[in-house]
């Protein structure tokens, strides 16, 4: 009889649907997001089969659909890459992050849901994820100034024109964050937007543009704290630092041979500085200590 119940045990958890065994799971740091912004999604995959999990062999393994409200299907430019084979171990969870943001149509604002799928190539099942929702927002616009981008190679030919704007988007309807969006000189086409962060409500923040066409950030994010970004007209991001206003508040200064200068404040060293900040090497040996009064000194010092 025990064996019998046994085999009957055995045999009911061979029978559980393989999506009792292996689960798929899509998460996201935030719910909502501006049109061209990068959509961070990660998947979770935990395994209690009981076997191990050999994914990645096969290029279509994880896919993603995207659907817009009303059930509409979100056009896809391509698959989204996901590279590089590992094995989940029984009782072992698995994730993969992607950025749906170059590969489906997300530039206008509205309601989205997103899923995934998992093919097991060795059990010929799929896995689809319970729907992960998010919206995309419209910011309102605060700033914009066109640039010209230098000519690295010194040609002389008419520069390329594009847009630096800052907009201000209202998440959840409780928190205000600034981006600043590189676009062509008409604004249809966006090249980057990139987060710079919580702002208050009662601070503007400024933005200078120098000779080099580099834009300069400063916005208030707290009571005392500033935060401060350069980004190139080639879309990078130059410096990231954080300033805190003690004696004399943070600002920017253009200076009579075009470069922009950040006045009053003090840095505040951060884990997210950029470029990351180094100590400076002392050159010289540091100076030994004097001895303490009253210690002997060995002849001749």
């Amino acid at each position: 009889m025990k064996a019998l119940g046994l085999w009957l045990g055995l045999w009911g958890v061979a029978l559980l649907p393989v999506s009792a065994q292996v689960t798929v799971e899509i998460t996201q740091d935030q719910d909502q997001f501006l049109p061209a912004e990068s959509v961070p999604t990660a998947v979770r995959i935990t395994n209690r089969s009981g076997q191990s999990l050999h994914l990645g062999r096969e290029q279509d393994w994880l896919t993603f659909s995207v659907q817009a409200h009303g059930d509409e299907v979100v056009a896809k430019s391509a698959e989204v890459p996901v590279v590089g084979e590992f094995v989940v171990e029984s009782s072992r969870v698995a994730t993969k992050r992607v950025d749906l943001a170059p590969y489906f149509s997300l530039s206008h604002s509205g309601h989205y849901s997103v899923t995934a799928t998992v093919r097991i190539k060795d059990w010929n099942q799929e896995i689809i994820s319970p729907p992960r929702s998010f919206d995309v927002i419209e910011g309102a616009k605060l700033w914009e100034q066109e640039i010209g981008v230098p000519d690295a190679a010194a040609t002389n030919s008419t520069p390329e024109v594009r847009k630096f704007i800052l907009q201000q988007a209202n998440y959840l309807k409780s928190q205000l964050r600034l981006f600043v969006r590189l676009t062509d000189a008409s604004g249809d086409r966006t090249f980057r937007v990139f987060p710079i962060g919580p702002m208050v409500s009662f601070g503007r923040p400024e933005a200078q543009v120098d000779k080099y066409s580099n834009l300069h950030v400063l916005c208030q994010d707290g009571l005392h704290s500033f935060r401060y970004v350069v980004i190139s007209p080639e879309g990078e991001l130059i410096v990231r630092r954080i300033y805190d206003y003690l004696d004399k508040r943070p600002r920017l200064q253009p200076d009579a041979e075009g470069k922009v200068l950040l006045i009053g404040g003090v840095r505040r060293i951060t884990p997210d500085d950029v470029p990351p900040f180094k100590p400076a090497t002392p050159t010289e040996e540091a100076p030994k200590p004097l001895p303490s009064p009253g210690e002997l000194l060995p002849p001749g010092s």
